[in-house]
């Protein structure tokens, strides 16, 4: 988020669940310096969503870095997401930049890796291998 530690940062939590299992813990991290004093960092659920805040605020996507992670989960992850002993989750961490290359938001997704399949699509004319 290119903020020095130690610096305050507006953190939004939910958990996704699919046919009464959870399957997702996502957190939404913002820049309190930007976005502090905004809706962004009220409890309610952002309608109709966190990109169109984020570009009401006057912040254009430009470019997100992602990546993913297959680990053992922490205690809070085991035990929020439910699961078995020996289950690994997958993080994928998502850093969102505006069109000016300002980090805007940075989304972590803890996934119980046996729940979820992640399709990956290629872009045109990017087919190098």
């Amino acid at each position: 988020m290119r903020v020095d530690p130690g610096t305050d940062i507006v953190a939004r939590r939910k958990m996704m669940i699919a046919n009464d299992v959870p399957v997702r813990i996502a957190t939404s991290y913002v820049r309190a310096d930007l976005f502090g004093d905004t809706r962004l960092a009220e409890p309610e659920f952002v309608k109709p969503s966190l990109q169109s805040a984020l570009t009401a605020l006057g912040y254009s996507f430009g470019h997100a870095e992602e990546n993913l992670t297959a680990r053992p989960p922490t205690t809070f992850e085991r035990e929020t997401l439910e699961l078995e002993p020996g289950e690994w989750i997958v993080q994928v961490l998502r850093a969102s930049y505006s069109t000016e290359d300002t980090p805007i938001h940075v989304l972590e997704t803890i996934c119980a890796a046996n729940r979820h399949i992640f399709p990956i699509g290629q872009v045109s004319g990017y087919d190098e291998f």
